[in-house]
This record gives structure tokens, sequence and C-alpha cells, in this order.
């Protein structure tokens, strides 16, 4: 995960506020009503104080502060205790018959998650990944779309899902993993349900210690991550409540720009979007191919008619003098 500037103190209470705010509508006061397809009638009870604090000690830069990492962070989590609540499965969540786009658009966000954040995981581990999305999708507390959830934070200071802010998404994926990413997604979106991770919304590797791991209730860990459901009432199976509105952006909307890299050292590594450069173009090596790049403050100069003899000297000029070798470039190391 990657930190961003930080927000100064006033933005920070405004969004708290808008945060509290928004749970009053989406929980109704202080009641989650129970999707009408459960067979239980009973209701979910939890203050919206208290909904709005577990959101803060999970999201923007709360979400990326470590106790530890390395070996200390794997401590800590193996001295954690598991809950001892059974761990229940979610409910399936089919897509087959939905809109084809909704459905492309989501396969693919599902996709970037299983891939860039679990795809050489075990392959449960990969499910696990995939079900939390959808667990999210369904809570109150998480956008009501597949992609909405996968890119939360997108626009913001810190992402939820770390790949989405660190260029993981302008690198190009291992077509063999991405394929077997692509098949859980698709089972997942007609159906499969991970029973491991149950009623699931968060998962770190084992190689940090979040602060606000202590806050939730540790339910399972799968290859390197640990997953963890809201604790209490709101963690249990009767609160995903949310219903799926569809997916109302194109995922290549919702990718943030990509950013320039900043080394441990504190200097920046300039990049360029490839998404704006556009495809490499085949040529030769010593072939312009007219092509100027004008990003080095080149510029075109033909020479007019009257000119093109001394012009032309000059270019043979140039060309019969031997060239200076090039001034080594230093990489820094990564």
């Amino acid at each position: 995960m990657i930190a961003l500037p930080r927000l100064s103190l006033p933005v920070r209470r405004q969004l708290s506020f808008a945060a509290t705010a928004l749970l009053g509508v989406v929980v109704g006061g202080t009641t989650l009503r129970i999707d009408p397809t459960e067979a239980s009638t009973a209701s979910v009870m939890i203050a919206p104080a208290i909904a709005a604090s577990l959101i803060s000690a999970t999201s923007g830069e709360h979400l990326i502060e470590n106790r530890a990492i390395g070996m200390d962070a794997k401590l800590i989590n193996a001295a954690m205790p598991f809950s001892s609540s059974p761990v229940m499965a979610a409910r399936p969540f089919d897509l087959s018959d939905s809109d084809p786009l909704d459905r492309r658009r989501a396969l693919l966000c599902l996709t970037q998650a299983v891939y860039y954040e679990a795809g050489f995981e075990p392959l449960e581990g990969r499910r696990a990944v995939a079900q939390v999305v959808l667990n999210r999708m369904r809570h109150p507390a998480f956008p009501k779309s597949v992609c909405g959830v996968v890119y939360q934070g997108a626009r913001d200071p810190v992402c939820q899902f770390s790949f989405v802010c660190d260029g993981s998404l302008y690198r190009r994926p291992v077509p063999g993993a991405w394929k077997e990413a692509e098949l859980v997604a698709r089972a997942a979106l007609d159906g499969f349900v991970e029973r491991a991770v149950g009623a699931a919304t968060h998962y770190h590797a084992d190689y940090v210690a979040p602060y606000w791991a202590p806050r939730l209730a540790k339910i399972s860990q799968i290859g390197a991550h640990i997953f963890y459901r809201w604790p209490g009432a709101w963690g249990s199976t009767a609160a995903f409540t949310g219903r799926y509105i569809g997916e109302p952006n194109d995922p290549m909307a919702l990718r943030p720009p990509l950013r320039q890299a900043i080394l441990t050292d504190g200097s920046v590594v300039p990049v360029e979007d490839p998404a704006l450069a556009g495809p490499p173009i085949a040529r030769a090596p010593n072939d312009v191919g007219g092509l100027l790049d004008t990003s080095k403050g080149w510029t075109l100069n033909i020479p007019m008619p009257s000119e093109s003899n001394s012009a032309s000297k000059s270019i043979s000029d140039t060309q019969v003098k031997p060239h200076e070798p090039a001034a080594p470039v230093t990489l820094a190391a990564r």
C-alpha cells in the first residue's frame, strides 16, 4: 500500500462528518434492514457513531498505518487469536443473467482484484479475495457495484486495494495467471462461494500488522493473507443487505492516472502513462519514421530551397565527424 499526501484537519473532519451522515442514510438511524429474500425477519442494530468509527479506522490514512512489518508483524499476527464464532458462508451472488455490459465490467474489475492482489496465491486464496470483494459490495459500508468496491479510494489519498494506486494496473499481467484469475472471478459472479472466509470484508498480508486489525474479528488465514469481518452483528450474514446497482462506470474511467514513483531516498522518478502514449510503433532501430518527439523540445525545421545547399553541407559535415560517446546513466535501485 502506498502513502500519499496527508489531508488537512478541516478536510479530514469534513470527510468524517460526511461518512457519518452517509451511514445515517444507509443504516436508516440505527437499524439495518434485512434483504426480503432472507428467511429471517430480524434486524441488525448498530449505532451510527460506532459504524463511522469502524469505517474511519479502516479507511484513508488509517488503512495503511502499521504497528510493525516483516518478522515483527508476523509475530504480532500469530499472537492475535482467531474469533471463536462459527464462520458462516455468504449467500451466492449470481450475475449470469444480468445486463451483458454490467457483467463484462464486473468481470474485468473482479479479475483485476484477484490477479493483482492474489494472482500467485493458492487457489483458495484467490477465491477468498473475490469473495471479499462481493461481500463488501453487499455490505452497507461499501459501494454497491463490483467496480465501485475495487476502485474505492482511487481518487482519494489512499485506495482500499493497493494495486489500484501503486501502478500495478499499468504493468502487463502474466497471461496464464490472468486467465486463472478470470476463471476465479467468473465463477464468483456465477454463484461460487468461498466458505472459508465467510463474511470477511478485510484482509492483509501476514508481513504487515495494521492498527485496525485488533478492532475486527480475525476469522481465517489462507496463504499469505489473513481475513477479517466486522465485529458483532455488523459482521453477521444478516447485515449484508446491500442491493447491487449494476456497473455505472467504465473501469477505465475509474483508473487513476499513473503517479510519479517516489524512491525511499525521496527522489522522484518521472513516469510516462502508457495509456496516453499509445501502442508501440514497430520500426527499425535507426529509422525515426518521421516521428518527432516534441516532449524533448524538438521542432521541425525544413530549409528553404535557397538554403538547401548549405543545409546539406551542414548535415554532411555532422555525419563525417566522430560521435561523442553518450554519458552513462545511473539508475536507482528499487
